[in-house]
């Protein structure tokens, strides 16, 4: 069994793999678009104006994969009370990722040593997810 985080970027989905490719060297693995859906489609399946928006997509970062859509299409995403963990070997690659997450975001908690890691911090990204990234070791 696994769980898999599912985020819904409500049309910024496209934008959003673009950001994460680049930021986190992400994978895309899949993607279909509502118009490719096959049919017939029952009513509401296909939001109004949203032919073209992502309605699945599949990234692999690192040895874990993420799956995201455009959702509904309707207004800003939602990400609270929801965290991505971003595990890293090292303080170098803790400091190069959380910077990459930064651009166009909002810290939280800057890259720091704890007293579980030589550096932990939290981000939210550009599209309102936050990332905690924590380096292994102490």
């Amino acid at each position: 069994m696994q769980v898999q985080p599912h985020l819904c970027f409500e049309g910024r989905c496209e934008e959003a793999i673009a950001f994460y490719r680049k930021a986190l060297g992400a994978e895309q693995t899949f993607l279909i678009r509502f118009k490719e859906m096959p049919g017939p489609h029952p009513p509401g399946a296909i939001p109004p104006g949203a032919e073209d928006k992502v309605m699945h997509a599949s990234l692999r970062i690192g040895d874990s994969t993420v799956l995201m859509s455009d959702g509904r299409c309707q207004g800003s995403a939602g990400f609270e009370g929801i965290q991505m963990a971003l595990q890293v070997p090292d303080v170098a690659t803790a400091e190069r990722l959380f910077a990459a997450l930064a651009e166009g975001g909002r810290v939280q908690m800057p890259l720091a040593q704890t007293f579980w890691s030589p550096r932990f911090g939290m981000v939210a990204d550009r599209f309102g997810v936050t990332w905690m990234v924590n380096a292994a070791g102490k």
